[in-house]
């Protein structure tokens, strides 16, 4: 493995996490209200945001208990936990998208409909990208973003099949 090989693999875990945690806060969005009746945005912000550091933690620890050693240490913890922190991250702007609709009066419905989108745009960018930072053919990079796109309107078109709202 090259220097260049191992000052990349950072780069692709960071996007691989922030694809994965904006999928899964898409998931998360459009599981709220499965009943017909919609949390508020309040709530769908919390849940939002520990689900991120949920999933964050799980991916720190199988990371670390991964690597073939017998030993757990704090700074591989560490290491892991910076390296992984996109999956958490990528809660962010859904949650802040929640926040601001409910702040500008919106609905709660709305406001998890925001989420939900703001989480599919943001794994489409991130995806896109990683796609361009790797230097990627352009088919590529529309490949990839369109693939981001079909499993974020998947998650969509669940939410409207299962609750429709």
């Amino acid at each position: 493995m090259s220097t260049r090989d191992t000052d990349a693999a950072p780069d692709r875990a960071e996007f691989a996490g922030a694809v994965y945690g904006s999928l899964l806060a898409a998931s998360v969005a459009a599981g709220t209200a499965v009943d017909g009746s919609p949390i508020s945005a309040g709530h769908l912000v919390v849940v939002l945001l520990c689900t991120g550091v949920v999933f964050w933690v799980a991916h720190v620890y199988a990371s670390v208990v991964t690597q073939g050693t017998h030993t757990l240490t704090w700074q591989r913890l560490r290491a892991a936990g910076r390296q992984d922190w996109p999956v958490a991250q990528a809660s962010f702007p859904p949650a802040v998208g929640a926040a601001f609709a409910s702040t500008l009066g919106l609905s709660d419905v709305v406001a998890t409909w925001v989420a939900l989108g703001v989480a599919v745009v943001s794994q489409v960018a991130w995806a896109v990208a990683a796609a361009v930072k790797a230097r990627s053919s352009p088919r590529v990079v529309v490949v990839s973003g369109a693939a981001n796109l079909a499993l974020g309107l998947a998650v969509i078109a669940l939410k409207t099949w299962v609750a429709p709202y």
